[in-house]
């Protein structure tokens, strides 16, 4: 069985995480720590192990009723992750840490380059949406679903992520969310080839 960290942030991300979130979003939030904490471990790498539950567990609150839509969901949920543990007495340093493992989380080739609790944050999260392989998780694969079972999780997380995409247009600029859209609703977001052309300058 995993032993998640036991310090009075985590406790109050994990409880405040289990409260706002859909269960079958707050069971991929804890996958996405479990995950990334066994692909640490196949690593042999160094992780804070608060640091990274942290953005873990909290890296999706941009898809939760708590989002406004003004932003794209991964800075929101940052913002809103940064908030919550400011008040925990979570050092700047640290809030900076996880702000980034939250925000940059759907980020492609970014993660991997910056500390193991960024990175681990992408991959584990990876894992449980079959954007990486099960392999990186090593044998941990049964224990882990069988903690935190999906919940109907492929049907989920598309109608999280068009919610998204409905509290406010500035969520198509995350890739999952235009790419969610247009599947369901076949809505294609802005084209940064369109900015370029349409540049108001002569050449």
């Amino acid at each position: 069985m995993l032993t998640l960290p036991d310090t009075s942030a985590c406790r109050a991300a994990e409880a405040f995480a289990r409260k706002v979130s859909e269960p079958s979003l707050f069971n991929h939030a804890m996958r996405t720590f479990a995950f990334g904490l066994a692909a640490a471990e196949v690593q042999h790498l160094v992780v804070d192990g608060e640091l990274f539950f942290l953005g873990a567990v909290l890296h999706d609150l941009g898809l939760t009723e708590l989002a406004t839509g003004v932003e794209r969901f991964e800075i929101e949920g940052a913002d809103l992750a940064k908030q919550l543990l400011a008040k925990q007495g979570v050092r700047d340093a640290d809030l900076d840490i996880v702000w980034d493992a939250i925000a940059l989380h759907t980020t492609a080739g970014v993660p991997p380059r910056k500390r193991p609790e960024i990175a681990l944050v992408q991959l584990g999260a990876a894992i449980d949406i079959g954007l990486a392989p099960l392999a990186a998780a090593g044998d941990a694969v049964a224990d882990i679903l069988g903690t935190w079972p999906r919940l109907a999780f492929k049907r989920c997380l598309p109608q999280a992520l068009l919610a998204a995409y409905r509290r406010g247009p500035a969520s198509l600029t995350s890739q999952v969310v235009a790419d969610t859209v247009e599947r369901e609703l076949g809505v294609r977001g802005p084209n940064l080839y369109d900015v370029i052309v349409n540049a108001p300058f002569a050449e």
